[in-house]
């Protein structure tokens, strides 16, 4: 699973090819002990964030929209996409 970005102590993870099971584009999150299947749009499809960490994700998905989508859309396709910076 290929890391897009990492900050504040999230990792964030792009899966190739992976539009089966949440046809959403969206990220895996990992904080810690927690996980969770986060779309693009914030919507949490499975697992769970604490609050503050969520509102950090949620922030840095609004910032990368477009890099996210573009990085999305090479995944799906089995191609590799770029890093995208954490928040400053």
């Amino acid at each position: 699973m290929p890391e897009l970005s990492r900050f504040f102590g999230l990792v964030i993870k792009m899966i190739y090819k992976d539009d089966d099971k949440h046809h959403k584009p969206h990220v895996h999150v990992f904080y810690g002990e927690n996980e969770a299947s986060v779309a693009l749009d914030g919507e949490v499809l499975d697992g769970k964030l604490p609050v503050r960490q969520y509102r950090i994700l949620s922030g840095w998905l609004a910032l990368h929209e477009d890099e996210l989508y573009a990085a999305w859309n090479k995944a799906v396709r089995g191609e590799p996409f770029e890093k995208i910076p954490p928040l400053n």
